[in-house]
């Protein structure tokens, strides 16, 4: 495939971007200083979530860039948000039937719009913290009893 035809990645991780920030229904108030968006590890989280694995960094960096030059997401000081058109893409998508969403929204990128390129990196150090903060945040740790406890009554 080439670099002018969308891929499945590029797809998974719209799709992750859009869902890990609820597709613009908690947009913050403009007089918080928390900005709109959601942080690399809620992407992350995500993703793994949909296709059951974490990306690679050069998939994600690859799929930002793409998106990114075509004007779907932004990216700025860490935070990940949707633009107006990446939201009006979400919106008019046509309901996936029994494909995927990942597979409808991979189809409305190939008929709607043509990948852009983008000068965005993401840094080792900053995917592997991502990774690192994920596993600790999101994947549950196996619960043990009160030192001293059995747990039996």
């Amino acid at each position: 495939m080439g670099d002018n035809a969308w891929r499945r990645t590029d797809a998974w991780i719209f799709v992750s971007l859009v869902i890990a920030s609820g597709a613009g229904r908690h947009r913050r108030s403009t007089t918080t200083r928390r900005p709109e968006g959601v942080r690399l590890a809620d992407v992350l989280s995500t993703a793994d979530h949909l296709d059951q694995s974490i990306p690679e960094r050069h998939d994600i960096e690859e799929a930002i860039r793409r998106l990114l030059g075509a004007g779907l997401v932004d990216v700025s000081d860490g935070w990940f948000r949707l633009t107006p058109d990446g939201e009006h893409l979400w919106r008019s998508r046509p309901s996936a039937g029994l494909a995927t969403t990942v597979d409808t929204v991979q189809g409305v990128l190939s008929r709607r719009h043509a990948p852009g390129t983008a000068d965005w990196h993401l840094d080792e150090q900053e995917h592997a913290a991502a990774v690192q903060e994920y596993l600790v945040r999101f994947i549950p740790m196996p619960r043990r009893s009160p030192e001293g406890h059995s747990g039996r009554g």
